[in-house]
């Protein structure tokens, strides 16, 4: 079978949804953009984008399968997702008060920080398998795959660079510099929230 344009149109509709809704990503992008700065940010970005693709692929592949034959797999995935975000929110609390620091360290461990937070959600898989299933057809050609797959990881590149662009003028960081010691803590909660949440979920 073919790609066909509309279908890529799709594709990029839903996942634009999903990109805008509140979640692990949008809050960990968001603090890590305005308390280290724009490059920070897209680093972030580029890590979480890379790992949401990477997703995309195993979904294309058929990873799903795997899960479904070997649960343990999932749950590993998951419960190591879980147990990054929760420790991330740890470090978001206990720093809270702390002062910025300086933006090159972040922007050291940015990426690495955004491929941890995206490849810990096996979830991901799990909502790019359910829009691959209803959107493209079956029998998908390699070049196709790899089409699809670049396009979800450019995506992803351009809406958390815009995103990082916006929350790293000087009013987004003055503000948050003003609300520091709250906003930390309260994304900890989230982050820690969601954390929980992960692993109670079946």
């Amino acid at each position: 079978m073919t790609l066909t344009a509309s279908e890529l149109l799709a594709f990029n509709t839903v996942l634009l949804a999903a990109l805008a809704s509140p979640g692990a990503a949008m809050l960990f992008i968001t603090r890590m953009t305005v308390a280290s700065g724009r490059i920070a940010g897209i680093a972030t970005g580029l890590g979480l984008g890379t790992a949401a693709a990477m997703w995309t692929l195993a979904a294309l592949l058929g990873l799903e399968a795997v899960f479904a034959l070997f649960p343990w797999t999932y749950t590993a995935l998951k419960l190591g997702g879980a147990a990054y975000l929760i420790w991330i929110a740890i470090q978001t609390w206990r720093s809270a008060r702390d002062p910025l620091g300086d933006a090159p360290t972040a922007r050291g461990r940015a990426f690495l920080s955004g491929l941890l937070v995206n490849a810990g959600n096996p979830k991901s898989m799990l909502f790019a398998a359910a829009i691959i299933v209803v959107v493209f057809p079956q029998g998908l050609a390699a070049a196709d795959i790899a089409v699809i797959v670049f396009n979800h990881w450019l995506l992803e590149l351009v809406f958390y660079t815009g995103l990082s662009v916006l929350l790293s003028s000087t009013p987004a960081r003055r503000g948050y510099i003003s609300l520091k010691p709250l906003l930390d803590r309260i994304a900890a909660t989230l982050l820690g929230a969601l954390g929980v949440r992960l692993i109670l979920e079946k």
